[in-house]
């Protein structure tokens, strides 16, 4: 039986050729197409609903959109989310929706890990076990959301969700290695000889043959081009992405990262120019330049990539943690109980403003505050098999505190990514 509810709806329709114009009512409805007949607008128009609902003795604005376009049989409405902010207020009606992943604390749990590091998929860097390290409690925290949770990652419903799908995750190294996370999430349940793995220049694709679902990884670390140029100098194309962006055509779920390697100090840089159009220039300020990159990468989801066929996912900046007094990764244990700075790193700020003025609905997966805690979770100098005697020579400034063990922190995001799918 449907359930009525009120609504005092105001309608605002616009397009970019005529001025806006307002209608306010009151009425009674059931689904979207109600709410819709209620006011028409014309192809290439935008119909803007605000309405309070209420129900029992709760009132709340709510916010929807729908972009309207002329098709061969009428005219189709598509709810238009390319602005998170519109959707001003969750109803309790949909948990899912209304749990916020970013807030939480973690939580010592023995039921985890999910997988041990003898999962053949891991690369020797992250296998932190077998490379010597003592403790193994950084495999055993999961992130625990104020108020909600996160389900247990189920390699079965996983693939069940991917059946005939592809996706693939785009980035740098840290991304490889939650790549290499969620294939050893799911390459448990699948037999022997009904798996493989398949090499094709930067990328790396996991099938699960049963399944016809591949998981993938293609490595373009700044997204736009990174090419050779003249005096075997290297020059970054701001504004440069196909050769790149190829290999995400035809793609079900797409997961991209993209910070680390602009934010590296001038020492580790990997190019020597910046070129934009036909200019080159020597220096530029890093987020300026990361946001002309963004840019070009938005552009280029916005032109080429359908929301009803693609699921585009942009996961942020994996915090280091090598920084001096106390942060450093060598010997840590346990997590942070709380950051002592509550920081937003520049490059999330900078994602944000593109995101948020894209066309294309991104969903933004935020794992800088909820990663910064975890400290303990880092290869640190286990990211090779050495000796006890090497591991306390080598427990300086050689420690890899940027990419992270596995078991551990990679999982937990997995468990967030699958279920936002």
């Amino acid at each position: 039986m449907e359930r009525h509810i009120t609504c005092h709806v105001n309608f605002f329709i616009a397009s970019s050729t005529h001025k806006g114009f307002l209608l306010t009512g009151e009425s009674h409805f059931t689904s979207r197409s109600t709410l819709a007949s209620m006011a028409r607008p014309k192809p290439d128009q935008f119909l803007l609903v605000l309405f309070c609902v209420t129900s029992s003795s709760l009132c709340f604005y709510h916010g929807m959109s729908w972009q309207v376009a002329q098709e061969e049989d009428g005219m189709s409405w598509r709810l238009d989310e390319e602005d998170s902010e519109v959707d001003i207020v969750q109803t309790r009606h949909d948990p899912s929706r209304s749990c916020n992943f970013e807030s939480g604390k973690w939580v010592y749990d023995q039921s985890y890990p999910l997988y041990d590091s003898n999962c053949p998929y891991l690369s020797t860097a992250v296998t932190c076990q077998k490379n010597g390290r003592p403790d193994s409690d950084y495999e055993k925290w999961r992130w625990q959301p104020h108020g909600c949770s996160i389900p247990r990652f189920d390699a079965l419903k996983f693939l069940g969700k991917m059946r005939r799908k592809r996706i693939m995750l785009v980035g740098d190294s840290i991304m490889r290695n939650q790549w290499e996370s969620l294939v050893c999430l799911v390459q448990g349940v699948i037999p022997t000889g009904h798996k493989k793995v398949n090499y094709n220049g930067p990328s790396m694709a996991f099938h699960a043959l049963d399944f016809e679902t591949s998981i993938e990884f293609t490595w373009a670390p700044l997204l736009v081009e990174l090419k050779k140029g003249a005096g075997n100098k290297r020059i970054l194309h701001l504004d440069l992405i196909e050769e790149n962006a190829r290999y995400w055509r035809n793609v079900d779920v797409l997961v991209f990262d993209s910070a680390h390697w602009w934010t590296h100090s001038d020492q580790w840089s990997s190019w020597d120019y910046y070129m934009e159009k036909q200019t080159v220039f020597q220096s530029m300020n890093r987020m300026v330049a990361y946001q002309k990159g963004l840019t070009t990468w938005a552009r280029w989801i916005d032109l080429n990539l359908d929301p009803r066929k693609t699921r585009v996912i942009f996961r942020s900046m994996s915090p280091r943690h090598n920084r001096e007094n106390g942060w450093k990764c060598y010997n840590q244990r346990q997590p942070l109980a709380f950051s002592s700075h509550q920081h937003v790193p520049e490059s999330l700020v900078v994602l944000k403003e593109v995101l948020r003025k894209m066309s294309f609905p991104v969903y933004l997966q935020d794992i800088t505050a909820m990663s910064a805690l975890r400290r303990d979770g880092h290869p640190s100098v286990y990211r090779r098999a050495i000796s006890q005697q090497a591991r306390q020579q080598a427990s300086g400034f050689s420690s890899d505190c940027s990419h992270w063990c596995l078991p551990g922190v990679p999982d937990i995001w997995n468990e967030m990514l699958s279920e936002l799918l």
